[in-house]
């Protein structure tokens, strides 16, 4: 038994300062509450969190402040260039988004579905690669699945969500190409070819995904949601977005405390909030994200889990 110490660790959507921002909450929390979070039992990751999620997986600490940037950011080439083209396109789908989130994140897992196909076929198709992206996931993490992994993308055809590393029937995935596909915004990246489908950013269907966990009754489950920041925003697109993936939490920790579980959510305090601001794709605040969720899980111990272990 390991205090504070949660059975199944979900990491969400969040874009670049929300990886930073999650990265520096668990370093902060290991230190505060003197866990281990690579030993939990079950990692889900949703795009951003699929990066700290698989890297935790494979043993690798996350992320102090003060640390270079590049380490936890694998994935970035030509910084400036690519976070220009991401803000106005993550601008151009929470428009786009805007008219659906309602309905898509109340309904059932079908008509939701239909509701997202419908989005991503309006949607002018990525034209930026992930490939240079995804070897470098395969340098850094290499290629195979940790059995405790899940990776959440959508089939950007069908709309519906689907988990890899999980045992839900989804095609074999390398891992660099299941963290490229939970990654692949919508209109800006290529979807990601795997076994004949394209996939798409795995917060097209949700920003946590916390009910594909498998959990046992009296299992604990310790969520990091950066994006509640959006319900703040000066936009009211982004502000519906940003209520609808705070809805879809909702229902899923509904259903996954009906099977018997404990889950705690998290999000960003004040000052994480402000240091992560409305723009999650923002390069300049990459280190102010880092270093407000370092001192958040830092903070005295009112998230802390007591989790026996399976």
């Amino acid at each position: 038994m390991q205090s504070g110490l949660p059975d199944v660790l979900v990491l969400g959507v969040g874009g670049i300062l929300g990886e930073a921002w999650m990265s520096g909450f668990l370093a902060g929390a290991q230190r505060a509450w003197g866990v281990d979070f690579r030993t939990a039992n079950e990692f889900i990751g949703t795009s951003a969190g699929s990066i700290v999620a698989a890297h935790l997986a494979k043993g690798i600490e996350p992320r102090l402040p003060q640390e270079p940037v590049h380490r936890a950011q694998p994935d970035v080439t030509d910084r400036d260039i690519l976070m220009a083209g991401l803000e106005r396109t993550f601008r151009d789908l929470v428009t786009a988004f805007y008219p659906i989130t309602g309905r898509a994140t109340a309904a059932g897992a079908s008509v939701g579905a239909l509701a997202r196909a419908a989005l991503l076929a309006g949607l002018p198709i990525g034209t930026q690669s992930l490939e240079s992206r995804s070897e470098k996931y395969r340098a850094t993490l290499g290629s195979r699945f940790d059995p405790r992994l899940r990776v959440v993308a959508v089939d950007r055809h069908t709309g519906r969500r689907v988990v890899f590393g999980g045992p839900s029937g989804a095609p074999d995935a390398t891992l660099d190409d299941a963290i490229s596909a939970s990654c692949a915004i919508p209109g800006y990246f290529t979807p990601v070819q795997i076994a004949g489908r394209q996939y798409v950013d795995g917060g097209v269907w949700s920003a946590t995904n916390i009910d594909v966990a498998t959990v046992r009754r009296g299992d604990h489950i310790l969520c990091l949601t950066p994006t509640t920041v959006l319900t703040m925003s000066r936009w009211p697109a982004l502000r519906a977005v940003g209520r609808a993936w705070q809805l879809a939490t909702t229902l899923e920790v509904a259903a996954v405390r009906r099977r018997g579980a404990t889950v705690t959510v998290i999000a960003p305090d004040a000052r994480s909030a402000h240091a992560l601001g409305e723009n999650l794709m923002d390069p300049r605040r990459l280190e102010n994200a880092l270093t407000a969720g370092f001192q958040q899980g830092s903070a005295p111990r009112r998230h802390k889990l007591t989790t026996q272990r399976r």
